[in-house]
């Protein structure tokens, strides 16, 4: 069946499919035997112009602010993502443009002008993808990181933001007192002709609830596929609870190669320079325990390299993987990592779309 997106003209064949942009250096393999993506914006420019030209539904970017050491340095630098991506949206004309906002980090006035903004510049394709924020050490090198909030108080801290943002988007005066912000006859105009996504992850019984009410998408993970059907289902299940549709991602790295031994052969050589010390140090980030984060690396850090599942082969069974995961899990999109982007997009446009899309439907997007 084909379907038209609201915020675009482009005719759509099964799910939505996009790019992980690569913010930081080193994208998002940790490894020395890897490409290593620069993070410049000429970089993700080219990235950005490939995947729209390949037929692609979308573009995304994180938010990070302090990278993960190792003898990579991965992520030692970043971009910004609202920055990037309003960029991105006049270098493009089609795609959607889904940039990272951490809550705890941006005032929700300030957040809902720079949105407005971004919204015009891309003719209404802008998505804030909103992140709670559970980094510590990412936000406490700047103060910014308060201890007293829990999880709970986090979601609570974001509910009340996300609440804001949509009266600012709508209303020409918001006068608000609550737990977290206090306004007083605050004023955003214009408003956004279309409200911008908005997009959030999160697996916890917080992160669902407040995806179910407030999102228009939702980003999951899970062990296997099973697992995914039942998370989707779940989020799913939860927004038409509150009278609402919601759509779900989720994520996965594509190595190519003519072959599937070609690209298995890609794939031990990618893992073989693991970045043991940098995977280590985003797993404390996470909050593990040191001796843990270690002993769970050691296990197998050709694999502990990649930050998401694996499909790879020739471009028939790539075609055929991804089928099967969205096939056997129900969700709408997939968000797609690529080792060498600016080498590996255009192959994929190639060879892989239309094995999962009509000629007729890539047709409507050249």
């Amino acid at each position: 069946m084909t379907t038209t997106d609201a915020t675009t003209s482009t005719p759509t064949s099964g799910p939505e499919l996009g790019i992980f942009l690569p913010i930081g250096n080193g994208g998002w393999i940790m490894s020395e035997t890897a490409p290593h993506p620069q993070a410049t914006y000429d970089y993700n420019r080219k990235a950005a112009v490939l995947a729209e030209d390949a037929g692609l539904d979308f573009i995304m970017s994180m938010g990070k602010w302090r990278g993960y050491g190792g003898t990579t340095d991965h992520w030692g630098r970043t971009l910004e993502s609202v920055s990037m991506m309003s960029g991105l949206a006049e270098a493009t004309s089609r795609v959607k443009i889904w940039a990272t906002i951490h809550t705890n980090l941006f005032h929700p006035a300030i957040a809902a002008k720079m949105y407005t903004t971004m919204q015009q510049i891309s003719g209404g394709r802008a998505g804030m993808n909103i992140v709670v924020g559970a980094y510590a050490q990412e936000f406490s090198q700047m103060g910014l990181w308060d201890e007293n909030l829990d999880h709970a108080a986090r979601y609570r801290y974001t509910e009340e933001w996300t609440s804001v943002l949509e009266r600012l988007w709508s209303e020409d005066s918001v006068t608000h007192h609550g737990e977290f912000f206090d306004l007083d006859d605050c004023q955003s105009r214009p408003h956004p002709e279309v409200r911008p996504t908005l997009i959030s992850a999160g697996r916890s019984p917080a992160g669902v609830d407040f995806q179910a009410r407030h999102c228009d998408g939702s980003f999951l993970t899970a062990d296997d596929l099973p697992g995914l059907r039942k998370v989707s289902d779940q989020v799913k299940a939860a927004a038409a609870e509150n009278g609402r549709s919601i759509k779900t991602y989720s994520m996965c790295t594509v190595v190519l190669g003519e072959t599937d031994a070609e690209a298995e052969a890609k794939r031990r050589e990618y893992g073989r320079g693991a970045d043991v010390e940098a995977i280590v140090n985003m797993k404390t980030s996470w909050g593990l325990p040191l001796d843990k984060a270690l002993s769970m690396t050691a296990a197998a850090p050709e694999d502990e390299a990649f930050q998401t599942a694996v499909v790879h082969g020739s471009p028939e069974t790539v075609s055929e993987r991804i089928s099967e995961l969205v096939e056997e899990t129900g969700i709408d999109g997939l968000m797609m990592i690529f080792p060498d982007y600016h080498a590996d997009l255009p192959v994929f446009g190639e060879t892989v779309l239309p094995l999962l899309r009509p000629a007729s439907v890539l047709e409507g997007v050249a």
